[in-house]
């Protein structure tokens, strides 16, 4: 394994946070735990020649290699169930009773692999039912890696992915693949999402207000001021009247944010 140096560990650590919002300030071990191989791989023989190339020439593919080595991309369908039953049972309710445009405006903001958005457009399509067609039901699924993004695009899980789902779900939103214990989404709920690469450290300037912004297990790797900033941009975004879902394992400061708290890790802009 190589070694970092303190030098050489805060410049990649500042880079991080200044472009990403990423806080690996208490992460020295992970780093090269995770990077040591991959510098080598590349040629490299030091940390600091591979954190000049990285900090000089930004290149895309590089930088998408160093996000994916050192955040996790673990989820399912279904994760955190009780925002979803939360969604189902009081949100879309709710947005279909008083919507007259007929237009939903979700955003799932960290979307990953894509398990997220397409269990929201599942629920969507259960709770309008026929009645579907007649609305803009559209999900924006937005993640900064681009492999993330290539995967959820793909739509392609195995059965662990879908642990969380009932027989008849599955059967009515997956088609089996040729391989074993492999599924694809069905093509209804696939034209259901709309990704897109987006950084949130970037200005939020989307067509619509959001009536829900899903972003769930994110904020993790963000220090307390970048989360303060975030959360505000969530709420200058959100429609009055909605709601902000984040992971149950994070908290926003209640005392800075204009949102409501309604109940763990659920909140609502009156």
């Amino acid at each position: 394994m190589l070694t970092l140096s303190q030098q050489d560990f805060i410049r990649l650590v500042q880079f991080v946070k200044r472009n990403y919002g990423i806080d690996l300030s208490k992460k020295m071990q992970l780093i090269m735990g995770r990077l040591s191989n991959t510098i080598i791989a590349l040629g490299y023989t030091s940390f600091s020649d591979y954190i000049d190339h990285i900090t000089t020439s930004k290149n895309p593919a590089d930088l998408e290699v160093l996000l994916n080595k050192l955040t996790t991309n673990y989820t399912y369908f279904m994760r955190e169930e009780a925002h979803f039953n939360f969604f189902q049972q009081t949100i879309l309710p709710h947005l279909i009773n008083t919507n007259k445009n007929k237009v939903l405006s979700i955003w799932s903001a960290g979307c990953s692999s894509g398990e997220e958005p397409y269990t929201i457009s599942m629920i969507i399509k259960e709770t309008l039912g026929a009645q579907a067609a007649l609305w803009d039901t559209r999900v924006l699924a937005t993640d900064i890696s681009q492999n993330a993004l290539q995967a959820a695009k793909q739509a392609v899980y195995d059965e662990d992915a879908l642990k969380n789902l009932s027989p008849a779900w599955k059967s009515k939103y997956f088609t089996k693949t040729e391989e074993p214990g492999i599924y694809t989404v069905a093509p209804s709920i696939k034209s259901n999402v709309i990704f897109q690469t987006f950084n949130l450290m970037d200005p939020i300037r989307f067509r619509l207000k959001f009536d829900v912004i899903f972003c769930r297990n994110v904020m993790i790797y963000f220090d307390q001021p970048t989360k303060d900033s975030l959360v505000q941009r969530f709420y200058d975004a959100t429609a009055p009247g909605g709601y902000l879902l984040i992971g149950h394992s994070e908290t926003i400061n209640k005392e800075k944010t204009p949102f409501k708290y309604l109940m763990p890790a659920t909140y609502r802009k009156e």
